[in-house]
């Protein structure tokens, strides 16, 4: 099947990689900054982060708004396709209940 007639694999390709979903689960919140989305997600490396903010954005998924303000401050949110995903994160977090919980690496090497 070539992917790019197969709605799946184009939805992939934007939101496939990892990290991108729980980027897009902590903007349903609402906006906000890098610092915030980082503490949500610590096991995450910051640069990975700004990429995928960066290629959610290029999406058309994420928005980012600079405030001319001393220290500069900028805040990410959803666009209305951005939003449109909250069903997606919400089935996944359903499905995802009623899997088994992972060993850590550390306690499980």
């Amino acid at each position: 099947m070539e992917t790019h007639r197969d709605p799946v694999a184009r939805s992939l390709e934007v939101v496939g990689y990892k990290w991108s979903l729980l980027i897009v689960r902590e903007l349903l919140v609402g906006p906000r900054r890098f610092t915030q989305v980082a503490r949500a997600l610590p096991r995450a490396n910051p640069k990975m982060i700004t990429a995928r903010l960066r290629e959610l954005e290029a999406a058309g998924l994420v928005s980012r708004e600079t405030f001319a303000e001393v220290p500069p401050r900028v805040e990410y949110s959803l666009t209305t396709r951005g939003r449109a995903l909250r069903p997606v994160v919400d089935a996944l977090a359903s499905w995802g209940k009623g899997l088994p919980a992972r060993q850590s690496r550390s306690a499980g090497g």
